[in-house]
This record gives C-alpha cells, structure tokens and sequence, in this order.
C-alpha cells in the first residue's frame, strides 16, 4: 500500500508531528493530488490537520480548469483551500528571471504566507524518487560539486517536507488509477524547453535504454548516501565554526583567521559557505570560484584586503581575523 510507505517515510524522518497542521502544495497534476489524498487518508493516523494551496500561473490556457478541479477535490474532501493568481511570465520578465525561477518563487512565497496566516507547521510539496533522480543530474552536469548529489532531501529548515520522496512515478500514476483521481496532465512538462523536461525525457529514457534500466534507483542510493556524508560534514561545520568565531552579530560576523586556515581544504569551504548562509539566509549564487578566491585571500593574509563575491557580501582579512560584511546593497 503507497498510503503505508508514504507514512513509513513521515515517521522515519519525523516529517509531521502530532497536532501539528500542514500547508500542502497541489498543483493538480499527479504527483500533487496523490499527495493530498495519501494525507488525507492518513491524516487521523497522524492526527495533522491540512490545507491545500494552488497557485495559478496564468501561463496555461487550462489552467483555471486546473484551480477548478483542485477547488472542487477540497470542497468535497472539506478541506480548506487558498489560492492565487499571478502572470508568471510577466513576473519573470519584469524581474528579469527565468519563468520557472518566477514560478517556483512565486509558489514558495505563497505557501509561506499561508503558513504564517494558518499558524501551520509544515509545507509539503510533492517531490518523488524521479524529481530527486533529475536534480541530482542536473546538478552533476552544472557542477555542482558533491554537495549537489545528496539531490531533495525529505525534509529541509524543519519546514519543507517531501512525504513522497520515496515514491517513484509509476506508482504514484497506478494509485491515481487505483483511486480514480483523475489528475490533471501539464502539457508543457512534455516541451524540451526547460533543463528539468530534458533530463526527463531525454537523458534519462537514454540511461534506461543503454546504460542502466534501474538508473532512478541506482541514483537513489547515491543521494541517500551523499545525504549521510553531508550530514556528519554539517556537523563537523558547525563544531569548527563555533571554536573559529569570534564575534557574531546580524551585520557582522568574525572569525578567528589563524585558526581558519589550520583546517582541511573540505571544511574551509563549508564554513564560508555556513557563515554567508548565517547572514544571508542563503548561499546562493556562492559559486567554487569565489570559495577559492576567499581561501587564498585567508591564506596570503595580508591586512585590508578583501572580496566582495556577490553584491551581498564583504569578507575582509586584517590583524588575524576573517571578517564578513553584509552590504548596503542587500
């Protein structure tokens, strides 16, 4: 039974507590409306409360038919429902981003609201096996490093949850069959436009056919272990960092440069990254380059030099201390 697997997942990685409330992402398609119905089926076993959010991107000529079918599963299944519209193409051509950037930001943005406005715990999204096999090759051929192979994990910040994370896509289609769901199909997932669509069906039919049939499981296992790696490295991280600082505050923070440069190659690297993420909520757009720049910058050690890797941040070396500026650009 997919419902017993789907709650295997949420107890082994504590994805739901009890009493706690969810705000649960369903786009109609379905991977989302497996989703929804899989918890609603399991709600009382878990004793959690749910909310449904739909984000209409205005991009789609089907797309209020989509909002419709989301409006009618909640009405029927008494659950409460909250959406909302947004031109996401215009969005993204204002801010000057990818339409799929603009989408994603537009339906994190929202379910947040919702969180804050329900007084909700979680946010549930439906990423299965599949997803986590596509992005984990999407970030190998970025270069992502080995950062990038631990793919979606289940649960992220102690708000994001992927109950379905070990899940593939064949079964959740035979249970929306089983169930007479009747999903909605997204056309534009068939469009070799976007990376995503063309891992999905192009890259990886072609490992399936040539190289490795059972290729999303075989990914599988490399993620879950590269999410154990990363886990005990987070762990080290944050250790050195808490010996290394020196001074922290919102705007500032300052560690110890003597001590910085005495540790591995590895953890350098991650306690940059840590550090900017502490100030900055994120690390995005931090790239490798940028990460060497600063450890040779540590290591030269000459007094008032520094880096500005994007227009966030300021990391300064002067007098055996690393600082990090956030800037008034931010």
């Amino acid at each position: 039974m997919l419902e017993e697997k789907v709650l295997e997942t949420i107890k082994k990685y504590s994805l739901i507590k009890t009493g706690e409330k969810v705000v649960v992402g369903v786009s109609g398609g379905p991977d989302s409306i497996c989703l929804i119905n899989v918890l609603n089926e399991i709600k009382n076993q878990l004793n959690c409360k749910l909310i449904v959010c739909h984000v209409n991107h205005m991009i789609r000529e089907e797309a209020g038919d989509d909002e419709e079918f989301v409006k009618n599963y909640c009405k029927e299944k008494q659950i409460p429902f909250f959406v909302k519209h947004v031109e996401v193409e215009k969005l993204a051509k204002k801010k000057k981003i990818g339409t799929e950037e603009a989408g994603r930001k537009v339906r994190y943005d929202f379910f947040c609201e919702i969180l804050n406005k329900t007084n909700a715990n979680k946010i549930a999204t439906a990423h299965t096996k599949n997803d986590n096999a596509e992005t984990v090759l999407m970030n190998i051929i970025r270069g992502s490093g080995t950062q990038g192979l631990k793919g979606i994990v289940p649960i992220r910040d102690n708000t994001y949850i992927k109950p379905l994370i070990n899940i593939n896509r064949e079964e959740i289609e035979e249970y929306c069959k089983i169930n007479k769901l009747n999903p909605r199909y997204d056309k534009t997932n068939n469009e070799n436009v976007y990376t995503r669509n063309k891992v999905r069906n192009i890259l990886i039919p072609l490992i399936k056919k040539e190289f490795n049939p059972n290729i999303i499981e075989t990914i599988d296992r490399l993620s879950n272990l590269a999410q154990k790696e990363n886990e005990y490295f987070e762990k080290i991280t944050e250790k050195t960092y808490k010996e290394l600082l020196i001074k922290e505050e919102k705007e500032e923070i300052i560690l110890n440069l003597k001590g910085f440069n005495k540790q591995e190659k590895v953890i350098k690297s991650r306690i940059i990254l840590y550090t900017i993420k502490r100030m900055l909520g994120t690390n995005n757009g931090i790239e490798k380059v940028h990460i060497e720049d600063i450890i040779k910058l540590c290591q030269n050690n000459i007094g008032n030099k520094y880096l500005t890797p994007n227009k966030h941040i300021k990391i300064l070396v002067n007098k055996g201390k690393m600082y990090f500026f956030v800037t008034q650009n931010s």
